[in-house]
Parts: C-alpha cells; structure tokens; sequence
C-alpha cells in the first residue's frame, strides 16, 4: 500500500472494500453501484499518479548544475546581455527613425562600427546563455502543483513571455545577419517591439525572483564547507531538492548507474545531488547499495567536478561563437571569421556589398551618359556632372561602411564635401538634408540627414572608394558617406540632395 498523500491509502482501501463485497458508502457491491461512486473510487488516483509523475520527472532531473545559484549566475549575464543589446539596438533604430529633435554625435567616427557590432556579437552570445539557462530551471517545469495561484499563474505567463520573445528575438537576429528573411512581417519593426517586451518581460521576472536573487546572490552564501548546495525553501526558489519535495525517482542499475550517479553527484540512493532521501530504495539492491555512506566531502567535491565542467562548457561555447563572428566587425578578431556573414576586403572595391546595382533596379539609370546630380536649396538649385562635382574639389577620409547586419570595414573614400553643395546653393547653416537615390522601390531609397552631419566635414558625397572609381555595385556615379551612421543610411546611386529647412 503507497501511502505518499493519502490518496493512494484511500485507493487501497477502496481495493480492500471492493474486495470483501462492500461498497465504500456502505450497501453491497452490485450492478447498481453508482457512477459516483466509481468516481471517488478511481479519480484520487488520477491525480496521484499525475503527482507521482511530475515528483518523478523532477528527481529525474536533479543535477548539481540545476539549482538556484547555477540560476542566478547564468540570470545574471542574460541580465547583462539583454541590457547590452537593447541599448545598443534602441540606437540603431533611432539613428534610422530619429525624433525631430535629436542630434547624434559624428565622434569617434566609429561609433557605430562598435556599437553594432556590439549588438550583434552580444546577441549570439544570448544563444549558448539562453540554452544553459533553460537548462538549469528545467526542473521548475514539472513542478507541483503546476500554478500555485493568481500571482504565480501570471509569474509563470511572464516567463513563458520571456523564453518565447528572446527564442524569436535571437533566431531572427541571427538569420538578419546572413539578409535571410523567412516570415511574413517586417524584421526591423518586430524586431525593435520584441526588444520592449523582452525588457518588460525581464523587468516583472527579477522582481518575482527578487528573495531567490538576494539569497544565492553570493556564491560563499550558497555552498557549504564541502562546495554542496545549500537548500533555503524560505528563498521562495523553485529549484530545491528533489529530497524536500518528492520521492526519490528510480535511476539506472549496475555498473551504468553508479557511473551516472558519479558524474551527477547524486548518492547511491537514487535521488538528487542535494537529495538525500531518509528511508529504504524502491528497489532492494539498490537500497543494500545504498546502505555504504559516502563522505560528504567527496559527495562536495563530485558536485564542484559537475558543476564546474557545466560552465566551463558554457563558456567555452559562448566564447567560441563569439570569436567566430566577431571578426565580420572586430579588425582583432578578422583571423578567426569562420561563421560571420561577410569576410572583410572581399567584394568590389575590396568592401562586401549587400544590396547590387541590380537589385536595386539601377543598372540602366546609374550607368547613363546624361546622369546628373540634383542640389536643390530653398532659392537656389543647382544641376552636377560627375565632372562638374570633380571641378568642386575632393576630400579624401578614411570612414567605417557599418551594416546593421553587423558587418563593419574602415574604407578610404574621396568626394565632394556635403557642406560645399551646399554652400553651392546658398544653403543656411544648421539645415537639414533629404537625399533620394536612383531605386524606385525600397524603404531607404530616401534619406534624411541631420544638420551634424550635412556640416560634418568628413561627410562625402562619395565618388571614388580605396583608390578606384565607385563600382555600381557600391553605388556609381555617387553616394553618401558620413561618420558614424548605418549603412542603409548611406545612400547609393544618389540623384537629388534637397535642403529642408
């Protein structure tokens, strides 16, 4: 007879009842017994054994890399990672969709380069990170009861929230890198609102969490003498030992289980590393097994051996996807580019290229002879050869192309100085510029430029690139290019620069 919770007493009892010709209520057993009573009968042992299950699945998965400090730790530099990329993401798009008022820094003229590729490298960090961290609670996922109220009901929306928006937040991202877009909606849009949400998210999981964070914030604080785990149930954490919560899950026999319950750190009952049930196995060879005591320090020292090879795993995947990518935007980090969507001085002009001439529909337009550039002032306007813009004077600079996909590559660019076609037009200090492109489809094919960089004295309109004309594919005859803005904000193939105001 299982005695776990009552129900299975009452269960055995009922069998006893049924057994002897007596029915549970009273009266003899007979077709006319009840539904109800068939009910009360069977329906405890539904739920028990629904218990059961979750109890066992939890122990099942008890490992000394699966608890509130692994938790905290891992929490922390998600915590970190979130705040990077959302900084530095909310940037990039307002750099692209500026408030009337803003005005954005033009120094260092790298800025951008960094702070993107920041992002982008932190975001692929966020992968391995997300993927221990998910790990490490796996066990508040069969926990019991399910929902332990309003408050938690809705603690456990949010977290669902949060895995599902950072899942589709980093796979998107990722595939963003390499221009793949298989979905229905806009990337840049979902992507800029899901930053929100994860945030929000984020905001309404550590407040819950708070008293788990405040206690095994401190490593000395969550480890005993001998490096095991401390259980605090009053931390309110959903990750304690299986032992304070269930029975002992049934675990591998032989050879195979002692070496399981080694490499885990769980004792040779059968339960958590930290589980350290009183009372006999289910099984009596195990539970004859179990009758040799191991010595808490070497029971300490096999959970520090786990727990120390999980993280080390953790680091050693986070920091290897970042070194492999980095180099796409990091000069230091160019050797190692094994996965980064585009390898630096490969292309045309010796620059990677992500949007050709032919794409953009321009192969016609830009190549022909009566090409001419467009400066339109508020009472002045002027029309441009490309050798009237020569006649100008050039400007050499050495400037970052820096995509928001993440690659970045210092080029050396010579034009037409914006700020000289614009006093060719009697354009007033402090104006604001649209420019338009030859593309007739596309959502940068018009461009608004801020008064800090028309004024700028390194923003070009771009005629030549590393020593060579422009190629088409790089946006011949001209092109814009300014310090620290995106990439789709330098506009290619340009026809018409128009001041505002």
């Amino acid at each position: 007879m299982r005695d776990a919770d009552g129900d299975d007493a009452r269960e055995g009892q009922y069998s006893d009842d049924r057994h002897h010709g007596a029915d549970p209520r009273g009266g003899a057993v007979g077709q006319g017994r009840s539904e109800g009573t068939q009910s009360v009968a069977h329906g405890p042992s539904r739920l028990s054994g629904v218990r059961t299950l979750l109890h066992d699945g939890r122990a099942a998965l008890a490992s000394p890399n699966r608890n509130a400090r692994s938790a905290v730790v891992l929490g922390r530099l998600l915590g970190i990672a979130f705040l990077v990329c959302f900084g530095t993401g909310i940037y990039s798009h307002l750099l692209q969709e500026p408030l009337g008022w803003m005005r954005f820094p033009t120094r260092p003229t790298q800025l951008y380069q960094f702070t993107q590729g920041l992002h982008i490298t932190t975001g692929i960090a966020i992968i391995p990170l997300l993927l221990a961290k998910l790990n490490t609670v796996m066990p508040a996922l069969v926990q019991t009861p399910p929902v332990r109220g309003v408050l938690h009901l809705l603690e456990r929306v949010s977290i669902a929230v949060l895995v599902s928006a950072s899942i589709i937040q980093v796979v998107t991202g990722l595939l963003n890198t390499y221009q793949w877009y298989p979905w229905p909606f806009p990337f840049r849009q979902v992507h800029n609102a899901l930053a929100y949400v994860i945030i929000g998210s984020l905001v309404i999981h550590v407040a819950a969490k708070l008293p788990v964070i405040a206690r095994y914030w401190r490593k000395r604080d969550s480890y005993d003498e001998h490096g095991r785990f401390i259980a605090d149930p009053a931390s309110g954490s959903e990750l304690l030992p299986a032992a304070q919560e269930a029975r002992p899950a049934s675990a591998p026999h032989g050879l195979v289980g002692r070496v399981f319950r080694w490499i885990d750190g769980v004792d040779a009952a059968g339960g958590g590393a930290e589980a350290r049930p009183a009372g006999p196995a289910a099984d009596p060879d195990t539970a004859s097994r179990a009758s040799r005591p191991t010595p808490e320090a070497a029971t300490g020292r096999r959970e520090r051996i786990a727990r120390r090879g999980f993280f080390a795993g953790v680091t050693a995947a986070t920091v290897g996807v970042v070194a492999l990518t980095a180099g796409q935007s990091s000069k230091l980090a160019e050797p190692f580019n094994v996965f980064g969507a585009r390898g630096r001085g490969i292309g045309s002009n010796g620059l990677p290229v992500n949007r050709t001439a032919r794409a953009a529909g321009v192969l016609a337009t830009a190549t022909a002879a009566d090409w001419t550039l467009t400066v339109v002032g508020h009472d002045v306007s002027r029309t441009f050869v490309r050798a009237e813009l020569v006649a100008l004077g050039t400007t050499q600079v050495d400037l970052p192309i820096s995509c928001v996909e993440g690659w970045s590559q210092v080029a050396t660019w010579k034009g037409v100085r914006m700020r000289d076609l614009l006093d060719a037009v009697q354009a007033p200090q402090g104006s604001h510029v649209r420019v338009t492109s030859l593309e007739r489809h596309g959502g940068y094919r018009i461009m608004d430029m801020g008064p800090e960089y028309a004024e700028d004295p390194t923003t070009l309109v771009a005629l030549e690139l590393n020593g060579a004309t422009l190629d088409l594919d790089h946006g011949f005859p001209a092109r814009i290019i300014a310090p620290g803005r995106p990439g789709v904000l330098q506009t290619k193939w340009i026809e018409r620069i128009e001041v505002l105001r």
